[in-house]
């Protein structure tokens, strides 16, 4: 019979059971903010459980989408600055499901650790479930996973899993026609895309996140760290109201790869880059990194998070709709023959 005197445990090859017990009981009060009409059972089981009908739809089509934060998170487990990353998580899955036309419905996320910090992953969930009560989603499921050996002390990696619903037959990109208006949404700044382009530029100017930013208040981590904006509300209002064809959500690749996702074959996209006012991160960015135009557009959102493609008599309302929620936005350009995004001005 085996000596268990001395035996090894869990706990003993790195893994705390009793943490994540402990971070489950922690993170209870931020979860329960989210909940909202259709869920049937959240937290706790193999599995949760939603109902699109108790959600008002009638023929609801499902919607689904996943991502993550990048190596944005690297610039949060250096600095100890947890509170925002989640927001960032929930917004680059729930922004690309309302470029589909679908309202998000809840949000799982996965958190991965080599040893789990309570403290820390509590914050970190407090953000997923702040973006999950922006967005109007319901946090119902998780996974915390404790590593060792896989990733380094203090180091994370976190993915998100939304699903939306949209009523059948209403679905985007639809009706995409020459001459439709692009109108452009501000974005918060860099939002969770260029991040491996970002701390090269910082380490090669020889810059650690507490310096002051050269671009703005605070410290250089804290103003790099603000977080993605969330569309859905302002997006969802707007479609409602009727005259939007689509929307692109400008994450990796920027206005000249995501813009052709929902422009149909034979048409493209002509933008003036004078219409807006380029925030001052991406200013400093590109002169500090001695980055090319080109580059910057494919690298980042350049302050502009969300485009959104509109009846040309409509595009007057549906900027008033998107100001009255908060999102100012204005003409960047129009939908034209040809394909890809011609550049005009400078911003």
């Amino acid at each position: 019979m085996t000596d268990e005197r001395n035996g090894l445990s869990y706990a003993d090859a790195g893994v705390d059971i009793e943490a994540g017990d402990a971070l489950v009981s922690a993170i209870g009060p931020a979860v329960a903010r989210t909940m909202r009409p259709g869920v049937v059972s959240g937290l706790g089981g193999f599995g949760a459980l939603f109902d699109p009908a108790a959600a008002g739809y009638a023929d609801p089509i499902l919607v689904a989408a996943t991502d993550g934060v990048g190596t944005k998170l690297k610039l949060a487990i250096d600095t100890g600055r947890y509170a925002t990353v989640g927001i960032d998580l929930v917004a680059m899955c729930v922004n690309d499901l309302v470029c589909q036309g679908a309202e998000p419905l809840f949000f799982l996320d996965y958190f991965a650790t080599g040893k789990l910090d309570v403290d820390a992953a509590a914050e970190i969930v407090a953000g997923i479930a702040e973006g999950c009560v922006m967005a109007g989603a319901a946090l119902i499921g998780g996974e915390t996973a404790e590593m060792p050996g896989l990733y380094a002390r203090g180091d994370f990696d976190l993915a998100g899993f939304a699903v939306g619903a949209m009523e059948r037959g209403g679905g985007l990109p639809a009706d995409v026609v020459e001459g439709d208006v692009l109108i452009g949404v501000p974005s918060s700044g860099v939002h969770s895309n260029g991040f491996s382009l970002v701390r090269r530029i910082v380490a090669d100017a020889g810059l650690g996140w507490d310096d002051p930013a050269p671009f703005g208040d605070g410290s250089l981590g804290e103003a790099l760290l603000e977080p993605t904006r969330i569309y859905v509300r302002p997006a969802l209002e707007a479609l409602r109201a009727g005259g939007v064809h689509a929307y692109a959500h400008i994450t990796g690749g920027g206005l000249t790869g995501n813009l052709p996702r929902v422009l149909p074959d034979g048409l493209g996209a002509e933008i003036d880059l004078s219409a807006w006012n380029r925030p001052a991160v991406f200013e400093w960015l590109q002169r500090t990194g001695r980055v090319a135009d080109d580059e910057m557009l494919r690298a980042f959102n350049c302050g502009i998070g969300l485009v959104a493609v509109v009846a040309a008599g409509r595009a007057d309302a549906i900027m008033q709709i998107l100001g009255a929620e908060g999102m100012p936005a204005r003409r960047i350009g129009a939908v034209v023959p040809g394909a890809g995004v011609a550049y005009a001005g400078r911003p």
